[in-house]
């Protein structure tokens, strides 16, 4: 019996159990397309239309988060396979497996293009936001280079992979029996790797001596889901937890011994300890490089690093153990070889201390997180917001200062109920990440907090939200501009504003106007009222809260990460600046 090179395409990725295939159709595609709508519901498989490939990547890319199973997307020649770029960059940045499909012209039309319509090199298009891409150029290699496309996307260090299709390829077909179909247990590893034993043993023992021990779990930890053993190690040792911005839901962050990524806690704790493990962490700038003054000298301070590529330890910081392991699996051999040498301890003592400093920096907050001020503080909506939802909830952040709000009252509670594009700061991704997320997980609560411009980004995929009837809550902190480059402007450019306002949009209007629920809120009494309402409605849900324009513009964390972006750089004086840029490494020596 021969079988189309779209449904021989359809089979191999059912073997890797995907749930999801998200993209536009295009000509192209549809002997792919006639494969899903007969067999897909046999295999599994549900297709889900977006209004932009750059969506349907933003959904790949949550669903791989959430599930550990790399999500599929796909886009038609040319326009298509550009769209998609966007969305894959931020799964790259944050290594999220994902598999990439676009369609080619055919093989007697392209590589090297001659003129074609819609003709493009896709294959280097995407060699800058992938780990591996290949042209599939003969119907009878399809198995092997989709197998090929799983293996490297989940091997090591995962991250986003692409295969190129060919149209003629999808239309030709060929007799079953030749090809191979096999599960994935059948072709690439299924277990993950230990770190070597003696190595596992010499850490344990660095730990156990420590003065004061202190983990850095980074996004690594997150996809090996490796949260629990996190917190069996810390709370063993009574060691600190001062996860990345890529592990946020590492612990929940109501835990006695975390301190959320780069507030003054976490920073007192990194410059007091004498004995870090760093899991599945590059040490990125938003760790400070592992450089002082965030952290100690080498000298000082003693390092282990825990990473599934080898490639990664040492990059920013010198190290006194290095091991290759993948997370879960080494922080595991590490916990029985600690409890062999000491009994369960006390949280350390300096842990108290640094907790004094937390409080410290949040103390002022209180007062803008209750205020009944107008327009409405950034702080109240995300207390409101966060007290309304279960714990349980899964929390979508997207924005510039929006995100930085955040940091300070959207606590996560439950490992795998927070997504964020930490690394790579992408925007836009707020309202198709709600979307996976509620497909992915239908029985949890869903809310994304977006600024108004990021939600303008993907404010199209409201129609797929209500055609899908997934029932989210998108609050948008409506401030009619971009807060952070704004606020960079105001620090450090005397209020020279361009290029960073906007016109008052109705996004609650544009929300009903999609069939979805909408709402503007005003007054700060109203916005638990109207998540209630929001919920209550079981549609898709935008609520439009207006906030203060100048609160939003400085963020207590606004210049540090400013200068983070600025380092070495020094903008020009400006006599009717506000006031001068923050130097990142003078607020840490103050920190510390």
């Amino acid at each position: 019996m021969n079988i189309s090179g779209g449904d021989l395409l359809l089979r191999c990725i059912a073997q890797e159990k995907v749930r999801y295939i998200f993209g536009i159709v295009g000509g192209q595609w549809l002997p792919f397309m006639d494969a899903l709508y007969r067999e897909g519901k046999n295999l599994g498989i549900e297709y889900i239309g977006t209004r932009h490939e750059q969506s349907a990547a933003h959904m790949a890319d949550a669903y791989a988060r959430l599930t550990g199973i790399p999500g599929v997307c796909l886009g038609t020649v040319g326009p298509g396979a550009v769209d998609l770029v966007p969305g894959v960059y931020p799964a790259y940045a944050d290594s999220i497996p994902m598999v990439i499909l676009t369609v080619q012209n055919q093989t007697w039309k392209s590589y090297p293009d001659h003129g074609s319509t819609q003709g493009l090199d896709q294959l280097e298009l995407f060699k800058g936001v992938v780990k591996w891409n290949a042209v599939i150029s003969h119907w009878k290699r399809i198995p092997e280079l989709v197998r090929q496309a799983f293996r490297n996307a989940t091997a090591g260090q995962p991250g986003p992979v692409h295969l190129d299709i060919p149209v003629n390829i999808l239309f030709e077909t060929g007799p079953e029996e030749s090809v191979r179909i096999v599960p994935a247990e059948r072709y690439r590893a299924t277990k993950p790797p230990v770190g070597n034993p003696e190595l596992v043993k010499q850490a344990a023992k660095m730990l156990v001596e420590a003065k004061f021990p202190l983990i850095h779990p980074g996004g690594g930890v997150m996809r090996s889901r490796a949260s629990k053993e996190i917190a069996e190690l810390a709370e063993h040792l009574g060691a600190a937890v001062t996860g990345t911005v890529c592990a946020r839901d590492a612990l929940p962050n109501d835990h006695p011994l975390y301190f959320a990524a780069a507030t003054y806690g976490a920073l007192t704790a990194q410059t007091q300890a004498d004995t870090v493990l760093v899991v599945g962490s590059s040490l990125c700038d938003y760790d400070f490089w592992g450089q002082p003054p965030a952290w100690k000298t080498p000298e000082e301070q003693k390092f282990i690093q825990i990473d599934i590529d080898s490639q990664m330890l040492g990059v920013n910081r010198d190290v006194d153990v290095a091991i290759v392991g993948d997370a879960k699996a080494t922080l595991r051999a590490i916990i029985d070889e600690v409890k062999k040498m000491t009994n369960k301890r006390p949280p350390n003592p300096n842990i108290q201390a640094c907790r004094q400093v937390a409080e410290m920096q949040t103390a002022g907050l209180k007062d803008f997180a209750e205020s009944d001020v107008k327009p409405i503080h950034p702080l109240r909506v995300i207390k409101e917001v966060r007290e309304f939802f279960p714990k349980n909830a899964i929390s979508i952040i997207d924005g510039g200062n929006t995100a930085l709000w955040y940091t300070y009252l959207n606590k996560i509670y439950e490992p795998g109920t927070f997504l964020q594009a930490a690394d790579s700061g992408h925007l836009g991704v707020g309202l198709p990440y709600a979307i996976a997320a509620k497909l992915t997980e239908p029985k949890r609560p869903v809310y994304a907090i977006c600024g108004d411009g990021s939600f303008m980004l993907q404010i199209h995929e409201l129609e797929t939200a209500a055609r899908l009837r997934v029932p989210i809550v998108v609050i948008v902190n409506d401030d009619r501009q971009w807060g952070m480059i704004k606020g960079g402007q105001k620090a450090s450019f005397g209020e020279r504003y361009i290029g960073v306002d906007f016109t008052d949009v109705r996004y609650d209007l544009v929300a009903q106007a999609m069939g979805c629920y909408g709402e503007r809120v005003e007054e700060p009494g109203e916005i638990r009222p109207a998540l209630q309402r929001a919920v209550k409605s079981n549609k898709p849900a935008v609520l439009d809260i207006v906030i203060d324009q100048e609160a939003n513009l400085s963020p207590p964390e606004l210049g540090m990460i400013l200068s983070i972006w600025l380092e070495g750089v020094e903008p020009p004086k400006v006599e009717e600046a506000a006031e001068e840029k923050p130097k990142v490494r003078e607020g840490l020596e103050e920190a510390a």
